[in-house]
């Protein structure tokens, strides 16, 4: 077992990769960008979706969302079915092919755009190449916002107390906690509390969830419990995938929080006051 498990290379699996040089980012904003949406906000989450193209029209910048665009094909990637995640990115490669930034409003989809996409197509030079260049451009929506836009948040809404929740590819391949956390400390009336299982995964993984949710469960409950004892009056999370399953465990255990995308809440926190308003 430990042969095959290791792959006759003693302790390959448990090596962490060396980490990798630090972006480069470009000086002034772009006057456009592609929005990549990512299916589970264009199918449960479309308000995330607009208050993204809000955040970056905001900022002088034009936003072009190619209807064609779908799943990124992570799921399929992961499940191990790679000729069809091949197809799937293809259909997505020809939406983009101006030399725009390409925003992404999830941190796993933006991974699988900048980390597997060429691991899909190491085999065939053309489409690498074409790959490899959509990689450059790709940015996480708070990425983009932070060090690309440069954006400063006026805060405008009341003391609130916060929990973040990324997911684990986001974190790991993007460092979207670190942006997202830096966004946040822009809030003067915000106020962003630890949790214990914050880099802990919330059991969601797309078709993990499915295929292993009696384990699934376990850990949203973890997850879901952990967010509790916080004191968090809110829950935020760039990643709608995420979002879904803690909001839907936190529906079955009648825990009265809810998780919001950081789009949606960093648009409704810098929105001016209304007058008359408290």
């Amino acid at each position: 077992m430990s042969h095959l498990f290791y792959n006759a290379v003693p302790q390959e699996t448990r090596v962490a990769p060396p980490r990798k040089p630090a972006r480069t980012y470009p000086i002034g904003k772009p006057t456009q960008v592609y929005l990549f949406g990512t299916c589970v906000v264009d199918l449960f989450f479309p308000e995330a979706g607009m208050d993204a193209i809000h955040l970056l029209e905001r900022e002088g910048i034009r936003v072009d969302f190619p209807q064609g665009q779908s799943c990124c094909g992570q799921p399929a990637y992961t499940s191990g079915y790679t000729e069809q995640a091949r197809e799937v990115a293809r259909a997505q490669l020809k939406l983009f092919e101006n030399d725009w930034p390409v925003v992404v409003t999830s941190g796993s989809c933006a991974g699988m755009f900048r980390e597997h996409y060429p691991d899909l197509f190491k085999d065939e030079p053309d489409m690498l190449a074409k790959v490899k260049h959509l990689a450059a451009r790709t940015y996480e929506l708070a990425e983009f916002l932070l060090h690309v836009c440069q954006v400063q948040l006026t805060d405008n809404g009341k003391p609130l107390q916060v929990a973040l929740h990324t997911s684990c590819s986001a974190r790991r391949e993007m460092n979207t906690h670190l942006h997202a956390r830096t966004l946040l400390g822009q809030l003067a009336q915000v106020e962003r509390v630890e949790h214990d299982h914050e880099s802990e995964c919330c059991g969601f993984g797309g078709t993990f969830s499915v295929r292993m949710p009696d384990i699934s469960g376990a850990m949203v409950a973890d997850k879901t419990q952990s967010l509790l004892a916080s004191g968090a009056q809110q829950v935020v999370s760039a990643d709608c995938g995420c979002l879904m399953n803690i909001n839907g465990a936190f529906e079955k255990q009648n825990i009265p929080l809810l998780g919001q995308h950081l789009a949606s809440f960093l648009w409704q926190r810098t929105q001016p006051k209304q007058e008359g308003s408290l």
